[in-house]
């Protein structure tokens, strides 16, 4: 099975372009399960990731009394399971998660361990890891996960020749992204690419609009229980200026048939129809796959427009901060466990992210970027994310999984015109949050 890239919120953080799904274990056999065999379970997404994983379990298992087996669930079956077994005997010690909403329910069925006293005993289980990220899988004030493999923020692409074609920069600003839509439609391409038949990358302009308007404040209380948050002056202006773009003509008029899993959006750019896209940074990895040499030299990249006179900064971004490691509460090895937790702060662990072309969120891997598959775009990723006083997890993973398609419902409608601000507002004011 092929992993596209970005799958559906609940699978889909933390994966790499291009890559195999393995359907495999990849050590101690599928499924998890601490039981009493004196081991300490490691649960993981099944995919070629597990490389890594496998890699630093061995390492572990060198010096420790206490061993470690690794445990995969196939990415396509990961959550269902993992809510299946999680409070059963059969459930692990350590398991791969998405922070935020994805393991709220968890926190609140009382079935993790908060890691205070692990940070305690070891600050750098907190402070080598960029504070924007790390904080992504904070529950009520305490830490309940530790970041496991790579960042993914949402940047907005474009084509290099289409865009110099049609004498136009990457906006910098709202008004010149307008522009920009302007004078490539008026060359007779289409300025945005949107896979908006899959939904979730419709969602992206939803967020930055929302942070570059609101801030992050407007999302988090809306997050906490306060529905009024969506019917406030800078929700509605923010959705007038999604309306705005989307009658300008700047996604063409077929975008709900248009797919990004299949590789259609992408191609867009790729091929000279269209000048830009917004996603997710495994973006490069998709173009790189399908055409290398338009990926070496013809894809650019830039940060989320500025929207004048809005109280987001315009350095926050939004979209999949990393993955993590949760602890259950009922683990019999504590101490095995923050020592394993430890290398995921290593100079091996992040030498073995690059290599797989993730971009891991340690202090340590500025010093290790200039040995990525693409250091250029590796420093950019890092220096976005190093910088941002917000990275918002997209509003998908930070909602519980419950409002995962209602979400998508309102994002599409809204967009395709079959309902107004209003029935948006509703819908997400109906959103559960616990």
């Amino acid at each position: 099975m092929k992993i596209r890239a970005r799958l559906p919120r609940l699978l889909a953080g933390g994966v790499t372009l291009g890559l195999t799904l393995s359907l495999s274990a990849c050590g101690g056999g599928s499924g998890g399960g601490s039981s009493n065999d004196g081991k300490i379970h490691v649960l993981v997404y099944g995919d070629t990731n597990n490389k890594v994983e496998k890699q630093i379990v061995e390492t572990f298992n060198k010096t420790s009394d206490v061993k470690a087996v690794l445990d995969t669930i196939p990415g396509a079956d990961y959550q269902q399971k993992l809510q299946t077994i999680i409070s059963t005997p059969q459930a692990p010690d350590v398991f791969f998660n998405w922070g935020g909403g994805s393991i709220k329910p968890f926190v609140k069925a009382d079935l993790l361990m908060p890691l205070d006293d692990f940070i305690k005993d070891d600050p750098g289980l907190k402070s080598n890891f960029l504070p924007s990220v790390f904080n992504n899988a904070t529950v009520d004030g305490k830490p309940y996960g530790i970041p496991m493999r790579g960042t993914q923020p949402v940047m907005l692409f474009h084509n290099k020749k289409v865009l110099d074609d049609a004498g136009v920069q990457p906006p910098r600003t709202w008004d010149e992204l307008l522009d920009a839509v302007k004078k490539l439609k008026a060359k007779g391409v289409t300025p945005i690419a949107l896979g908006a038949g899959d939904q979730w990358p419709t969602l992206m302009w939803f967020e930055y609009l929302y942070d570059r308007v609101a801030g992050p404040e407007l999302f988090q209380k809306a997050l906490g229980g306060d529905k009024s948050a969506w019917e406030s002056p800078e929700s509605k202006k923010a959705l007038g200026m999604i309306k705005q773009l989307v009658d300008a003509g700047a996604f063409g008029s077929n975008f709900d048939s248009v797919k990004y899993t299949n590789g259609a959006s992408p191609a867009l750019v790729a091929r000279g129809k269209a000048g830009f896209e917004l996603m997710g940074s495994w973006y490069y990895s998709q173009q790189q796959d399908g055409d290398k040499d338009f990926a070496a030299k013809g894809l650019g990249y830039t940060a989320f427009p500025s929207v004048q006179g809005g109280k987001g900064d315009p350095t926050d971004i939004v979209g999949n901060t990393n993955n993590y490691y949760s602890v259950l509460k009922k683990t019999k090895h504590p101490e095995a466990v923050a020592k394993f937790l430890k290398l995921m702060y290593s100079d091996e662990f992040v030498k073995a992210q690059l290599g797989l072309g993730n971009l891991p969120t340690t202090t340590n891997t500025e010093k290790f970027l200039d040995g990525s598959t693409n250091p250029a775009y590796s420093h950019f990723q890092y220096d976005l994310v190093k910088k941002a006083p917000s990275f918002q997890l997209s509003w998908d993973q930070a909602y519980p999984p419950a409002a995962m398609t209602p979400i998508y419902q309102a994002v599409q409608q809204f967009f395709n015109g079959q309902t107004d601000a209003g029935g948006f507002i509703k819908a997400m004011q109906a959103l559960p949050t616990e």
